[in-house]
């Protein structure tokens, strides 16, 4: 990891909404740095190489900033995305040190085909854990594959990686799969055999 995610940040000495534009303006992100009792640092990253970097390792991606010559590894925390035109319009990053356990929300994969005739729905897209900072996982899957009707998955029942627990409620509905409802073409089918019975009577 010595290099791995190297990228440089600029102190940002001005502020507020116009400062902020214009830092995107010239190809930048603005990003607040803190943790670790620091004062929070104002900081501006290169827009195209962080956006490469999170296409990449994804949203809980560990950087290795330059600031002022100096190394600081930083977890990103938050990201604002516009929601129209897909900028990155800032970050929040977190100090973080080798071998420190970290609180991270990890996006949850469902993998596999649930059994026939049922619906598949998702309570929850992310998983709340704690792990090493340099080891977070980009995602954790949960296997569908075959489950019946009637089964709910909390998230104390998803198995986790070596390293990473849960930080959050374990009672917490993650996925519940329930019988599929019946098609509207069935279900007017049935109304007009129902019909049709009541008036032969």
């Amino acid at each position: 990891m010595s290099d791995a995610n190297l990228l440089e940040a600029a102190v940002r000495t001005e502020f507020g909404k116009g400062a902020a534009r214009r830092t995107r303006r010239a190809g930048n992100v603005p990003a607040v740095l803190y943790g670790h009792a620091a004062d929070p640092q104002h900081l501006s990253l290169n827009a195209q190489a962080f956006a490469a970097i999170l296409r990449e390792h994804g949203t809980n991606a560990v950087l290795n900033l330059v600031i002022d010559g100096k190394k600081q590894l930083a977890l990103t925390k938050s990201v604002v995305v516009h929601p129209i035109r897909r900028y990155i319009e800032h970050a929040d990053l977190l100090i973080v040190k080798r071998g420190e356990k970290v609180t991270a929300d990890v996006n949850i994969a469902l993998i596999g085909e649930a059994a026939a005739a049922t619906l598949v729905t998702q309570d929850v897209t992310t998983l709340s854990i704690e792990a090493d900072a340099l080891n977070i996982p980009e995602s954790i899957e949960v296997s569908i594959e075959g489950v019946e009707a009637g089964t709910q998955i909390t998230a104390g029942e998803i198995e986790l990686p070596k390293g990473v627990t849960l930080a959050g409620d374990p009672e917490a509905l993650i996925v519940n799969i329930i019988a599929a409802p019946a098609s509207a073409q069935e279900t007017e089918e049935a109304a007009a055999a129902a019909v049709e019975s009541e008036s032969a009577e």
